[in-house]
């Protein structure tokens, strides 16, 4: 009796592993014909342009007429910058240019005693005053090389010198031209040192203009880099106004996926951050990137390295609240494969 029983157990064991085995073939059976692969999704980024703002005045941020976020027009005054020194620079210009006009019309009139004696009277204190900024150029050297004063202290007076050198220059080629006399070169001369004075002034006058830094494109701040009462040199970034009118679509991609991707196509896209809004985009830039970013090959043989190249895209109809870092997806990707 108990053999039976055993023998019993021993089928129905038996029965329910068959039943188990054919359950699974018939699930993997299942699982080949109706399991499909997932579609590759091919994600990309919107990017824009940044125009740099800076300036070639070196002095100190006095105000900002803009912030963080804030739409600009073209034209639109951003910032302030206040440099005493290029002002200094400015008024020695200004008294050469006004010191090379008197003589210029000395030289128009002739020369007489009066001028001559003016003239030298002028070199002299020229030079009295080139020797004075010279021994206050060395003092303040020899304190900054003890560190006791700053290098823009330094290249203030190193400025002044060389304004006091150049002003006593002149002033002797003034006298020495009223004791020869006022020819015809002679006037010449003085009416080409009155033009380079001049042209020194505008020089100076051209920095100054950059005290105000104004838009030079429609657009939105985005960043402003140093805060009031910095100083800045020449050329040192001051903020980023991002184009109203630039935006495009980055993407990276296989270059398996190349072959309808072609320079000119229209694609499909959806954006996610615009509640899934789906629009049309229009490649006009393709380039590989470089050895640096390509794609392994996942088996030893039957498989090659493929190359990564870069896409770019810009909508074909503007987008509203469309901004740089939001992501793009590429609709029906499979589409574009060979």
């Amino acid at each position: 009796m108990d053999n039976i029983e055993v023998k019993k157990k021993d089928r129905t064991l038996l029965v329910g592993l068959a039943i188990v085995i054919v359950i699974m073939v018939c699930l993997c059976i299942a699982g080949i014909f109706l399991v499909n692969p997932p579609e590759e999704t091919v994600q990309g980024q919107v990017e824009a342009t940044n125009v740099r703002i800076s300036g070639k005045l070196p002095g100190r941020i006095v105000a900002f007429y803009v912030e963080e976020g804030q739409h600009v027009k073209k034209g639109d005054t951003l910032a302030y910058i206040h440099s005493s020194t290029v002002d200094a620079k400015l008024y020695q210009a200004q008294a050469i240019e006004q010191a090379a006009s008197a003589q210029n019309r000395k030289a128009e009139a002739g020369t007489r005693s009066q001028i001559i004696s003016g003239a030298y009277d002028l070199w002299q204190q020229a030079v009295a005053a080139e020797s004075i900024h010279k021994k206050t150029y060395e003092r303040v050297e020899n304190l900054f090389k003890q560190g006791v004063v700053s290098e823009q202290k330094r290249d203030e007076a190193r400025a002044a010198y060389d304004a006091a050198v150049a002003q006593a220059s002149a002033a002797k080629s003034q006298y020495e031209l009223a004791l020869e006399g006022a020819q015809a070169e002679d006037k010449a001369a003085a009416r080409a040192q009155q033009q380079a004075a001049r042209g020194t002034v505008m020089e100076v006058e051209s920095m100054l203009e950059d005290r105000y830094l104004t838009a030079p494109c429609d657009g939105e701040i985005t960043d402003i880099f140093p805060h009031i009462g910095e100083l800045v040199g020449t050329g040192t970034p001051i903020m980023n106004v991002m184009r109203n009118d630039d935006r495009w679509v980055t993407f990276n991609v296989r270059e398996e996926l190349l072959n309808k991707l072609t320079m000119g196509k229209e694609i499909e896209v959806m954006i996610p951050a615009l509640g899934k809004k789906e629009t049309t985009l229009k490649i006009f830039y393709i380039k590989d990137m470089g050895s640096y970013a390509v794609w392994n090959a996942t088996k030893a043989s039957g498989q090659y390295d493929s190359k990564t190249f870069q896409v770019k895209a810009r909508p074909v109809e503007p987008i509203e609240n469309l901004r740089p870092g939001m992501s793009v997806i590429m609709l029906d990707a499979k589409q574009y494969e060979q």
